[in-house]
């Protein structure tokens, strides 16, 4: 789960990070008020889970309230790379003398943690490392110890920090992983750390990253971080349900036991759908191996509830669970949906007790399933369906 800036400035401000002040202000008149108590000159930003807000108009500085008031109007409702403008924070401004970057992040590829750090901060990190290599220091953090004192010297001094900064910069990163480890985050990015004019070290933007794993087992209080509004409803309706769903821009339905099975089922779906107006894959949706008549209904549940799904293609290779199993599955599943199935199921089953769970789903002859033989021909009749 990706934060907004304001959540992350407030675990900040928890864990001891040196921040400045901020409000969330969801009105021109709440800014205005956020910028008459903070006093002084403010920054108005756009609070979206993307880049490049600054770029697009989503950041301006105002010296009195009365200018915060105008910039929110400017701000909320703004369209920042699809993302609409609903909330700003308005935080304390800043006499900015430097500008550096550091972040913390889980290397899957090296099965590690990573500290990314420039002296060069304020830009994209992307670009940073495109364009400027040499400064950007990759410092691998072991897990089990973490970013102490003097790892946080290591990072500093890699980064090429001068040595009269070392200390305090130091300082501030061993706080910025103790978010990251003590919140179960993937990622903590500050962007820029400045220096101030006055010599102190502030994490000026935040961006965190919490793994939702972590969240469900040792944070439940993560759940209240969630940005329920935004969410895509059928998402919402599959995490309720422990699905394992991601809903895309097509018009076929997926559902498969197996996150590499679902991966290859979309790629040959998507290949059909070129023969066939075109049509590509619904959604991702894992049901792993409890293929029961429950999840399966609450599967299609969720797929039928989608208005731009024609059909569904059910696609399961029997390993531990039987394709018995499966097949009892879809029937009783859509005995519960009942009339709420109202689009056609093609349906491949390969593996474990495959004849049996074939011949309970001919001798059920439900008049929206097909049965398909193999994995091209299922989705190359689903995406048939989907676009007569």
């Amino acid at each position: 789960m990706d934060l907004y800036e304001y959540q992350a400035r407030d675990l900040f401000e928890k864990y001891g990070v040196p921040v400045l002040a901020g409000i969330v202000a969801d009105t021109p008149e709440e800014v205005k008020a956020a910028a008459e108590k903070i006093g002084g000159v403010v920054v108005v930003k756009a609070q979206v889970k993307v880049g490049g807000r600054g770029k697009a108009g989503g950041v301006k500085v105002a010296k009195t309230p009365e200018e915060a008031y105008e910039a929110a109007k400017a701000i909320l409702g703004l369209d920042i790379k699809g993302h609409v403008v609903k909330r700003v924070m308005v935080a304390a401004g800043a006499r900015i003398a430097e500008e550096f970057y550091f972040s913390v992040l889980l290397d899957r590829a090296n099965r590690s943690y990573l500290s990314l750090c420039s002296v060069e901060g304020g830009m994209e990190i992307e670009q940073l490392a495109v364009e400027k290599p040499e400064a950007l220091a990759r410092v691998e953090v072991n897990a089990l110890s973490g970013i102490d004192k003097a790892k946080a010297v290591e990072i500093a001094r890699a980064a090429n920090f001068p040595e009269e900064l070392v200390d305090k910069v130091s300082d501030v990163f061993v706080t910025l992983y103790d978010v990251y480890k003590g919140e179960g985050a993937t990622l903590v990015e500050v962007n820029p750390l400045v220096r101030t004019e006055d010599g102190d070290i502030i994490a000026l933007d935040g961006k965190v990253t919490l793994d939702d794993n972590a969240s469900e087992v040792r944070h439940p209080e993560h759940e209240e971080l969630a940005d329920k509004a935004s969410e895509d409803p059928l998402e919402a309706k599959a995490k309720a349900s422990g699905l394992n769903y991601v809903k895309l821009d097509g018009e076929v339905g997926i559902i498969g036991n197996g996150a590499g099975l679902v991966m290859s089922t979309l790629d040959v779906v998507a290949y059909a759908g070129e023969s066939h107006g075109n049509v590509k894959p619904a959604n991702f949706l894992d049901i792993g191996g409890g293929a029961n008549a429950q999840v399966m209904a609450n599967g299609l549940d969720v797929i039928l509830g989608d208005a731009q799904v024609k059909s569904v293609f059910v696609n399961v290779f029997g390993g531990i669970t039987s394709c018995v199993a499966v097949a009892e599955g879809i029937v009783k599943a859509l005995e519960i949906l009942g009339d709420a199935a109202t689009k056609p199921l093609v349906v491949r089953l390969d593996g474990n007790q495959v004849e049996e769970g074939r011949a309970i789903l001919a001798a059920a002859n439900h008049p929206l399933v097909t049965l398909a033989a193999t994995m091209d021909e299922g989705a190359d009749k689903a995406a048939e369906l989907a676009n007569a």
